[in-house]
């Protein structure tokens, strides 16, 4: 008995013999303290009947329990094994509880049901120009490692946000598979540092195949630092300083194995990017609550906030007031697209895509192909074989070698 658990039941309150402290039943009413015979409205079910009298009905005794574990979801140790079904149960328990809300509680709540549910808990996250919320909430973001797909445009990142440890942390790269990070002043050094794990340990977005990176400042040089990506497939750099010629097709045909699309593709249109998962109503909940608090002390705490993080006035003045990332119109927005995808095995390649005839080592396209397919599954390979030439000259320099003692 000195090991076990007790729990004690004093004067209707039901209390753990250690020094965790249970959650607080919630205040009565006067009238429930002077009149005992005043039913418990929580562990009751108040309906009408066909005559319109008021009835009511005890709960079940798993409802009882429900609540008792949703109120205390802080103390479980772990839900690893428990059904899906209950799992279900206690997270809507949890969010009609407002557990979610309470910046103490949320981010181990959220952590202990990601760990034992993975996906189901949240496999999409969309926060499409909602910056505010990714800046308020970004402790509760971390615990959704199990994403597929996840939308930061116009989120503000810059080149060096802590968001990008997470985007190739162990636990999220081998799940994520499409990431919208356009509109965010993104450069060519940003991208230096989301790719650093891939390019120099081999690991980080192993699993990504979709990319959008339109309306970013990024050149030609952003190609190399994306080369490493073993799995990408589509790749989106509209609105970017790029321009659209036969120099450009080249280039990314050559480095990354894609080729032009001249139809826009489905998958960089908004339409498709939604928040999907349990804790759905949970992202509402954060920017609902958000919305609703006062507004000069909201104004003053992110005024502060900001001052402290980027350190000038000026600075955190314009960023603030900058309007959300949008196209002008549907006529730029298509002289600006650029999208490419890889092509099936046995499509055609254009053959302006393929060497010069004037080149007496040049071979034919069949041959580029499987060449890339031996590229790609030597990139795949263990750590033990030795890296290409080109990634030992041009891919690792001074800075990433920096970045590399920051992992």
């Amino acid at each position: 008995m000195d090991n076990s658990t007790i729990y004690v039941r004093e004067r209707g309150s039901l209390r753990r013999v250690s020094d965790i402290v249970l959650a607080q039943p919630k205040p009565v009413s006067s009238c429930r303290r002077t009149n005992p015979f005043v039913l418990r409205k929580e562990q009751f079910i108040f309906t009408y009947n066909a005559e319109g009298s008021l009835r009511y009905t005890t709960k079940s005794l798993f409802d009882i329990t429900l609540l008792f574990v949703a109120d205390n979801i802080h103390h479980v140790d772990s839900l690893v094994g428990f059904p899906e079904q209950i799992g279900d149960r206690l997270f809507a328990a949890a969010e009609e509880n407002r557990v979610f809300l309470n910046a103490d509680v949320s981010t181990k709540a959220l952590q202990l049901f990601s760990d034992a549910y993975g996906d189901m808990v949240l496999g999409s996250l969309c926060l499409r120009n909602r910056f505010p919320l990714l800046h308020e909430r970004m402790n509760e973001i971390k615990t959704f490692h199990s994403l597929k797909s996840l939308d930061l445009f116009g989120c503000r990142l810059g080149d060096d946000h802590e968001i990008f440890l997470h985007l190739t942390s162990s636990s999220l790269a081998s799940s994520l598979i499409q990431l919208f990070i356009g509109g965010n002043s993104l450069s060519d050094a940003g991208l230096q540092r989301l790719t650093a794990p891939m390019r120099m340990m081999k690991r980080g977005l192993d699993c990504l195949q979709c990319l959008d990176l339109s309306y970013n400042p990024i050149s030609e040089r952003s190609f190399r630092y994306l080369a490493c990506l073993p799995k990408l497939e589509k790749l989106d750099l509209s609105g970017t300083s790029l321009k659209l010629c036969t120099r450009l097709k080249t280039t990314i045909w050559d480095l990354l194995g894609l080729i032009y699309s001249e139809k826009p593709l489905d998958t960089f249109g908004h339409s498709r990017c939604k928040t999907e998962g349990w804790a759905e109503q949970v992202v509402n909940q954060w920017e609902t609550n958000s919305s609703h608090m006062p507004k000069q002390k909201k104004i003053d705490e992110s005024r502060s906030s900001a001052l402290r993080f980027f350190g000038r006035q000026k600075f955190v003045r314009e960023v603030l007031n900058a309007a959300p990332v949008v196209c002008e119109s549907k006529e730029d927005a298509k002289s600006d697209r650029l999208h490419f995808y890889k092509p099936a095995a046995n499509s055609h390649i254009p053959e302006k895509l393929t060497p010069s005839s004037a080149n007496p080592q040049a071979k034919p396209s069949w041959h580029n192909i499987k060449k890339r397919q031996r590229q790609s599954e030597r990139c795949d390979s263990s750590p033990q074989s030795p890296p290409t030439k080109r990634l030992s000259s041009s891919a690792l320099t001074a800075e990433d070698i920096d970045l590399l003692n920051s992992y």
